[in-house]
């Protein structure tokens, strides 16, 4: 009995001191705080939110280590939905619980919700006024070379060895040259690194073959984490499974109130349903959708016009927060124009508020259903393999993505070529946009060459494009 007491305090003693040593010092306030920062500076899509998030969370603040911050940004890479709101959750949810995913999801969201609804109220009250034209015209130039930026940054701690390199290669041609699905090209790269990590291939290692000259890396062990697991986030199926059942009726209820409501044909019923299979199937981030979405959107439910898409992405693109938020674009659009005997402008809103709660919601779910066991796996030698792999083709993958919007942005016209299998996007020169070019070139040379902050690039291009539409209209 002796014996078994003494277990126990020893037990007890070891749970105490576990707590201390994950016991970070950073305050709910000051976490607070940060995430509004980060928030704030969330442009340029996923890429360029991932990157702000790296320098507030790992390199300024040292709340976590470089190998954790990859490890849980390769698990939402894996998931359906915005990576980069996701991450935020994860991390929230790892420094202060389930409140800290809350407030971390909830702030990464709330300034481009808002920046969108506003944006979406004169784009439907006034359409395209001239200074509203002029200030997406510059902040679309901006954020071309803020993504560019982000993209070097995300590669150069991603890119560790040739072997990684060679992933995001392989994922760049598939996707940019093939247009392989995403989903595909994320389980080739997992199967890769699983088995280069089972054999102990040095490259799909943690740290492996870092490639000099990428710069200091905050180890787990440094950063105020530390190296364990948090008491809270080790795994625990009862909490999981009742904060998932809690959030799937969150996510669910609301839509069913409508369909029993109003019946399936109704605007905002139709709604709920597809931007809910949006949530689920939307791996890859907002570009994997949007052909899909723009072609339901116009031709299935006449919610928007041909082209307008593009204005929606443009609101997306040049406002914090996910680029996924353009489907609050299309779902405020839709009950504009199918408002029944509300107010087309109160129908939108409520439409917008809709989109974005189906569309989050299930972001919290599968981050607080899945971590806790992501974290108990962060040792596991074949999953880092897999996930660093992983971590390498997303890479690519952007980088695909930064030169669709960079075609897109510099040029009015852009033509498809068909060789056998290949389909390759090209410019037409002659469709060449000489004015952003010219701020693209300024923004880029101000980021790169004078390490001007993101929001001072972003204002000083919004007010020149401005200039520049009422000089020449």
């Amino acid at each position: 009995m002796a014996e078994l007491t003494d277990n126990g305090r020893a037990d007890k003693t070891m749970e105490r001191h576990a707590d201390e040593e994950h016991h970070h010092g950073v305050s709910f306030g000051e976490a607070f705080k940060v995430w509004l920062r980060v928030a704030a500076l969330s442009f340029g899509g996923p890429a360029g939110q991932i990157a702000v998030m790296h320098r507030i969370i790992v390199d300024e603040k040292r709340w976590i280590g470089e190998h954790r911050f990859l490890h849980a940004l390769n698990y939402c890479m894996l998931l359906p939905g915005p990576e980069a709101q996701q991450l935020a959750v994860y991390i929230g949810w790892l420094m202060h619980r389930t409140l800290g995913g809350l407030v971390a999801g909830l702030l990464f969201v709330l300034p481009g919700f808002l920046s969108i609804l506003c944006l979406s109220y004169i784009y439907a009250a006034y359409g395209s006024v001239g200074i509203v034209a002029g200030l997406f015209f510059g902040l679309k130039a901006a954020v071309l070379a803020v993504v560019v930026q982000a993209v070097i940054r995300i590669g150069s701690r991603a890119l560790r060895n040739n072997v990684m390199l060679a992933i995001a290669a392989v994922a760049f041609v598939a996707i940019f040259f093939f247009h392989v699905p995403f989903p595909l090209i994320v389980l080739a790269a997992a199967i890769a690194g699983f088995l280069g990590g089972r054999f102990g291939i040095a490259a799909f290692k943690p740290g492996g073959g870092h490639k000099a000259g990428s710069g200091p890396m905050v180890s787990d062990a440094e950063s105020a984490l530390g190296e364990g697991i948090p008491p809270h986030a080790r795994p625990n199926l009862g909490w999981s499974l009742s904060m998932s059942a809690a959030l799937l009726a969150l996510w669910l209820a609301p839509i069913a109130a409508l369909y029993a409501a109003f019946g399936a044909h109704d605007v905002f019923t139709e709604i709920g349903l597809f931007f809910s299979k949006m949530a689920v199937v939307t791996f890859g981030g907002a570009y994997a959708a949007l052909a899909y979405v723009a072609q339901e959107a116009v031709q299935r439910f006449g919610w928007l016009k041909p082209g307008e898409m593009l204005d929606g992405l443009g609101m997306a693109e040049t406002t914090p927060g996910p680029l996924i938020m353009v489907l609050q674009f299309v779902g405020f659009m839709g009950a504009y124009r199918n408002s029944g005997s509300l107010d087309p402008m109160l129908a939108a809103t409520l439409a917008a508020i809709l989109t974005t709660w189906v569309t989050f919601v299930p972001c919290f779910l599968w981050i607080f259903l899945g971590a806790p066991f992501i974290e108990k796996l962060r040792g596991n030698v074949a999953l880092a393999g897999a996930m660093s792999a992983i971590t390498a083709a997303v890479v690519g993958v952007i980088l695909n993505l930064v030169l669709w919007f960079g075609l897109h942005t510099l040029f009015a016209e852009v033509a498809t070529v068909h060789l056998g299998g290949l389909r390759l996007d090209i410019p037409v020169l002659q469709s060449a946009v000489p004015a952003t070019m010219a701020l693209s070139a300024a923004a880029a040379i101000a980021i790169f060459r004078f390490k001007t902050s993101v929001i001072a690039t972003l204002l000083a291009c919004a007010i020149a494009g401005m200039l520049w539409t009422l000089a020449t209209g």
